[in-house]
């Protein structure tokens, strides 16, 4: 399911609820600027073995 959060959601989601972060930037991109803690997966890579690294027992955000 997809939804549209803010950033107030996307903190409770990391701080209550251990969430994964995927930033989805390219490489250059992720490394200039990304938000703490977030996990690099270019979307051209994002594929099922890529994610399949990711926790199923925990919410998932990409940006």
């Amino acid at each position: 399911m997809v939804t549209s959060i803010d950033r107030t959601e996307l903190q409770s989601l990391i701080d209550e609820e251990n969430a994964q972060v995927i930033d989805v930037l390219p490489e250059r991109e992720y490394t200039e600027s990304h938000i703490p803690g977030a996990i690099s997966i270019p979307l051209r890579r994002l594929d099922t073995e890529t994610v399949s690294v990711l926790a199923r027992d925990k919410p998932v955000v990409v940006y």
